[in-house]
């Protein structure tokens, strides 16, 4: 039992150093078009009632804009030349669940720290007057660090379900992703 959770462990770490080594081969992009969403965050915290509601939403729907584009980039960056099925998915599933509970118990930490804490208790012991500052700088420095390297772990770890297990361990060190 003892060797069978190392090993799904170890599994699911494969997805954490693909994560990593992916987002530091496209750091240019993955950052630049995640500062937008993290400047109009600040502004709007910031700035929250000197700009028209209109104004405000219309930031909104491009924030949603620029990160279905990221979202995008990173899947098919990740994705190419990657063999994937459904069926793979359903058998790696099966065969690797404590694999998929570590990164839920990872993600739940994350939100923890980087949501409840630093947002909500760190926020609340900060004064009033400047609360909306606080959490207006830590929404820009969370978007092209935290929120980014989520959102290309998330993509790692339905890229490991969906090839059956070998995309991150295999494309580490091919020439292909060594070179991205």
């Amino acid at each position: 039992m003892r060797a069978k959770l190392s090993s799904e462990v170890t599994l699911a770490s494969e997805v954490l150093v693909w994560t990593w080594r992916f987002y530091l081969r496209h750091i240019g992009v993955i950052v630049g078009l995640s500062l937008l969403p993290g400047i109009q965050r600040l502004v709007v915290v910031t700035w929250q009632e000197e700009i028209p509601s209109g104004v405000s939403m219309a930031s909104e729907v491009a924030v949603g804009a620029v990160r279905l584009v990221l979202l995008a980039l990173i899947v098919r960056w990740a994705f190419d030349g990657v063999e994937t099925s459904w069926a793979q998915a359903g058998r790696f599933l099966r065969k690797h669940p404590m694999s998929l509970l570590f990164h839920l118990g990872l993600l739940g930490a994350g939100f923890v720290i980087f949501d409840l804490l630093t947002e909500k208790l760190v926020g609340a012991a900060v004064p009033e007057s400047a609360r909306d500052g606080y959490l207006g700088v830590l929404l820009i420095v969370k978007n092209p660090t935290v929120i980014a390297l989520a959102s290309v772990w998330l993509v790692g770890v339905v890229m490991q379900a969906l090839s059956g297990g070998s995309a991150p361990r295999a494309r580490r060190s091919e020439r292909g992703i060594a070179a991205r």
